[in-house]
């Protein structure tokens, strides 16, 4: 299977875009959200995507899907275990940043989820009963926006929180560390790393 393609962007469709890699041209799907922040791109520039590979006995012919950051595909993958959502309609689906989604399900936001395309009342449904309690680390993926000023940190308890945000969802390590030392100025009474990051976690849906 494919898990990674890195090479160079050909050509930039509607819902998909042409990728040369080691000499082969791969059509990556892409959904409407992550297409975004590939129009910016000039034909012929240097593109890297974490693949979701889809290929069943009823549909053979191999799909990709593409996502720049692995735990957006890592999103995809709970998203599409939910009963009525295949790839092709997660694809569809996803028209808004993940980590807006992912706050939607863990607040119960039912109006928000049947924002995106193809989402009925029911399915948002069906999304909260499987989903809620499952994704509140994807509501901290990193925004695009400028890097913010470091604050002082204290030491304890923070390494694997900022592992977390640094590796899994995308933060650069000034940002993580921003978010760690806010955290810790709302709640000073922290004492573990699991306390540390839902307290980070509150501050970014709140």
């Amino acid at each position: 299977m494919i898990g990674y393609l890195e090479g160079k962007l050909l050509k930039i469709e509607e819902d998909r875009i042409l990728l040369l890699a080691n000499q082969i041209g791969y059509e990556v799907l892409l959904p409407s959200i992550i297409r975004q922040s590939v129009e910016s791109k000039e034909v012929g520039e240097e593109i890297s995507l974490y693949i979701y590979y889809h290929q069943t006995e009823r549909q053979p012919k191999p799909t990709l899907i593409g996502f720049n950051l692995e735990v957006e595909r890592e999103f995809f993958r709970y998203f599409i275990s939910v009963e009525d959502i295949g790839p092709m309609k997660a694809v569809k689906a996803l028209t808004t940043p993940i980590r807006e989604i992912a706050s939607a399900i863990e607040s119960r936001n039912v109006k928000y989820l049947k924002q995106l395309k193809g989402i009925g009342n029911r399915t948002a449904q069906k999304i909260l009963a499987s989903l809620e309690g499952k994704v509140a680390k994807f509501a901290l993926i990193r925004e695009d926006k400028r890097d913010v000023e470091t604050a002082h940190l204290p030491e304890d308890f923070n390494e694997k929180v900022q592992e977390v945000l640094v590796k899994q969802l995308g933060h650069k390590v000034r940002e993580a560390k921003e978010m760690i030392a806010a955290a810790l100025r709302r709640n000073s009474n922290i004492t573990t790393s699991e306390e540390l990051f839902e307290e980070v976690y509150r501050g970014e849906v709140t």
